[in-house]
């Protein structure tokens, strides 16, 4: 089939070439010039697909980058990854909504449209389908099948790919499910049909928002637990032997990406538009989450007061920029907000990450470095933001003379984690 994906990045990209490896005519489609670009040249962005991989691609004619509308013409399916940001507290879906007028000029009879952007419940009948239907005069259901997948690309993960992760699909009636879940059974290893699009924008919230509170949950156990002479890392280890009622997560400096910081938002805005009513768990995790970078940025600064030292004026080194090891995602990143705090207190503040590629906007204050011995041993502080693995481990504890780890990561005599 021809196949058409809207929007090449971390969803996008892997879902195309997926596609193209089982025998798919693939146009990955992104209004990113400089993304198509690259990839046209056979360099990937995204640690899921291998250069390697998006050439065979490129090589075989399966796959084609493209920034022109007109190269969606002809498809059979077309699927839409693009980004839904928050703006002021409210959806923003206009990616969504661009996307299907695009989409609805080359509509035929036949072809299966799939949506799976993030988003609330409502969306793909509500707002996605109509906008295809008026721009391109057929009827969802009836001439064209309409259906909504949730992504569950998890960066970085080597167990759980995109073909490896259940795909939950659905449709607006069971002709469209059908089409839907055919298309996905050729990609994935297995399909979770359910009943409507609600019910499959609702699961998507739902996986994200049960992480988004425990996140928070443990995040706040941390800071009590401090105050009460308790080592929470030993304490959620030894919760984590039980082997059933209990699942284990772990605090950090805060939470990224698109999904945590942003999903459970939907929901929760969706819930107060339509029943006026609050989510009082998405507000309360929202509340705690968003305020770690603050509570890792005091900890700095305990820690320098007790070295008879100020934050302003400090040399800071900060080891990981991206919101999740092992990957170069730095969208939303509370290492990010970390550095922005520092800065603001007067630090002198450099940091490393060997997956965030320099292009990605940080703060233009912000040094980077590599993690040398030599800048280990310079730094007043090292903070451990995010844990890549690539990262030398013993060599830090070696040369930093003062190191706060937000990961659990180190351990010795001038380490303290969060």
């Amino acid at each position: 089939m021809r196949v058409v994906v809207v929007g090449q990045g971390y969803v996008g990209l892997p879902l195309a070439i997926r596609a193209a490896e089982v025998g798919h005519q693939v146009v990955g489609y992104d209004v990113d010039a400089r993304r198509v670009k690259s990839l046209a040249a056979g360099e990937s962005y995204v640690e899921d697909v291998s250069s390697a991989r998006l050439a065979k691609a490129l090589e075989l004619g399966t796959y084609q980058a493209s920034d022109q509308a007109r190269d969606c013409g002809g498809f059979d399916v077309a699927v839409v990854t693009v980004p839904t940001p928050l703006q002021d507290g409210a959806p923003d879906l206009r990616y969504i909504e661009e996307s299907a007028h695009t989409l609805a000029r080359f509509l035929r009879p036949g072809a299966t449209v799939v949506l799976e952007s993030t988003t609330y419940p409502g969306t793909t009948e509500e707002l996605f389908g109509p906008i295809l239907e008026d721009g391109s005069g057929l009827t969802a259901g009836v001439d064209f099948h309409l259906g909504y997948s949730p992504e569950r690309i998890d960066p970085g993960n080597k167990v759980w790919g995109f073909q490896q992760t259940p795909k939950v699909v659905s449709g607006v009636n069971a002709l469209s499910l059908k089409a839907v879940e055919t298309f996905y059974a050729g990609l994935v290893d297995t399909t979770v049909p359910v009943r409507s699009p609600k019910e499959a924008e609702l699961a998507k919230l739902l996986e994200n928002t049960f992480r988004h509170v425990n996140i928070a949950l443990v995040n706040e156990i941390a800071m009590f637990a401090r105050h009460l002479d308790i080592d929470v890392w030993q304490t959620i280890e030894a919760a984590s032997s039980k082997p059933f009622g209990f699942m284990k997560f772990t605090p950090g400096p805060g939470v990224g990406g698109h999904c945590l910081p942003i999903d459970p938002s939907y929901l929760s805005w969706r819930v107060q538009r339509e029943l006026g009513q609050n989510f009082r768990f998405v507000e309360l995790a929202n509340d705690i989450n968003s305020h770690m970078p603050e509570y890792v940025a005091r900890r700095v600064m305990d820690a320098l007061n007790a070295k008879r030292r100020s934050v302003n004026g400090s040399r800071i080194l900060l080891l990981g920029l991206a919101y999740k090891k092992n990957t170069g995602d730095a969208r939303e990143s509370p290492a990010v907000r970390v550095s922005q705090l520092l800065l603001d207190m007067g630090a002198k503040v450099r940091a490393a990450d060997p997956h965030v590629v320099e292009s990605i906007k940080v703060d233009a204050r912000l040094s980077r470095v590599e993690p040398t011995r030599k800048e280990l041993a310079a730094a007043d502080v090292v903070v451990l933001l995010t844990d890549h693995d690539s990262f030398d481990y013993p060599m830090i504890t070696e040369h930093a003379s003062l190191i706060l780890d937000c990961r659990n990561r180190l351990s010795g005599p001038t380490v303290e984690v969060l």
